[in-house]
């Protein structure tokens, strides 16, 4: 789904199916339970959501805060041009996100949260640590990285779940593929270390089914 000849119709198909994927396996879940702790008793909040996709996230983030009378200013940011189009027509009328393209490093902030779904395993090393200092250095009081947890169940299960789902051949062998690049808990301290952070200054989670959560907080 990253190529860049992929025809719009095709990935606007596969971004849907992602969508429902992402709902069956709760892929919003880790950021709102971030958010949860990380908002605290505040009343307001900015986000960045690196790699929004078909918006997804950002429309769980929206009606979780308006269900707790929060005033939520989202914002995302897509290296694909088709996204944007697609992500805002799928979003309700009325519901304020901000949709954009290109590079999560020009976006106007600053941002109380910076947040990356599934992007993760997308990155070379080199791109995964300049991102990791870029949040760490932006962000006013937090960021959050969600990706898959590479493990030999959910790699072969993953096929057999999208055959089910009856989704876009590229959703079942691209997200077979995204979780044999993606990491294993005990491999995000290195990433952590080499982008300069000290030990336990993130909190690496586990997360069902087969999600890691990469968090960090502070007040700035």
């Amino acid at each position: 789904m990253d190529a860049a000849n992929l025809d719009v119709a095709v990935y606007g198909q596969v971004l849907r199916d992602l969508a429902r994927v992402n709902r069956w396996t709760f892929t919003a879940r880790p950021v709102l339970a971030f958010l949860a702790r990380a908002v605290g008793d505040a009343r307001e909040f900015s986000l960045l959501d690196v790699g929004f996709g078909h918006g997804d996230t950002l429309r769980a983030v929206a009606r979780w805060a308006a269900r707790r009378g929060i005033a939520a200013k989202l914002a995302g940011v897509d290296l694909n041009p088709a996204s944007e189009d697609l992500a805002r027509r799928a979003t309700p009328e009325g519901m304020d996100i901000s949709y954009a393209t290109g590079d999560y490093a020009d976006q106007p902030g600053p941002f109380d949260f910076i947040v990356s779904s599934q992007v993760a395993h997308h990155m070379s090393d080199a791109q995964l640590d300049r991102f990791v200092q870029h949040m760490e250095q932006t962000a006013r009081r937090g960021w959050m990285i969600g990706d898959l947890h590479r493990h030999r169940f959910a790699y072969h299960g993953f096929p057999l779940l999208a055959r089910v789902m009856g989704v876009h051949r590229i959703v079942r062998e691209d997200g077979q593929l995204s979780i044999a690049r993606s990491l294993r808990p005990g491999e995000w301290p290195d990433v952590l270390a080499r982008a300069g952070l000290a030990p336990g200054t993130a909190r690496v989670k586990r997360r069902f089914p087969f999600r890691i959560a990469v968090e960090r907080t502070f007040g700035r």
